[in-house]
Formats: structure tokens, sequence, C-alpha cells
């Protein structure tokens, strides 16, 4: 029985909820880069990039191609940036809501 349609958005959502696996992504927006180079932006263990690095590879948003020793990784498409690109704009609606918000509450001091 196929996986409808909500389900595998959900899981896709749910692959993408890591903070380093944002960040790599972030990081590949830019054209593909070798390990070493992740590393050195995200600062966390190796063993730990790894296994998100893994996680996007199987999921297919990311491809890995290696030269000698060195693994590079970049995007499998140009929709990831996208979907970036847009999330950015609704947490800074969602942010700019809240300051709006927040300047309101202190506006009107300790009335209702």
């Amino acid at each position: 029985m196929p996986v409808p349609l909500y389900e595998a958005k959900a899981e896709f959502f749910r692959m993408l909820g890591h903070p380093v696996r944002i960040r790599v992504l972030e990081l590949l927006q830019d054209g593909p880069m070798p390990v070493r180079d992740l590393l050195s932006a995200i600062e966390i263990e190796p063993s730990n990039l790894s296994q998100q690095l893994a996680v996007l590879r199987r999921s297919g948003i990311v491809t890995a191609s290696r030269t000698g020793s060195t693994v590079v990784y970049e995007l499998a498409g140009g929709d990831v940036a996208e979907l970036l690109a847009a999330a950015r704009r609704i947490l800074s609606d969602l942010l700019a809501g809240r300051q709006g918000l927040l300047e309101e509450l202190r506006a009107t001091g300790t009335e209702g």
C-alpha cells in the first residue's frame, strides 16, 4: 500500500529536522564542498558529521563523489536551496510578527 503524500512530506521534514543537516545544506548552496571544509565550517566531531551526511545521502538530497581520498558533497538539486530560502522568509515573517507583538506589549505597559 503506497504511503500517503502527507506522510511522505512529514518524513521528509523529519529528515531535515536536525541543525547539523540544515547547516550542511546551507553550506552546500554555494557549491560542492569536501568533507574537511564542512568539518571546519561546522566544528563538530567527524563521526557526528559522517552520520548526518549519511542521512542526507540516503534521502537523496545530497550526492557524494570521491577523488582520491577526498569526498566531496553537493546538493542533488536546486529545489533544496529554494526550500531553505522559503524557510528563511517564513522565519523572518514570524519573528517580525513576534517583534511587533512585543513592541505593542511594551507600549501598553501594564494596562489590560
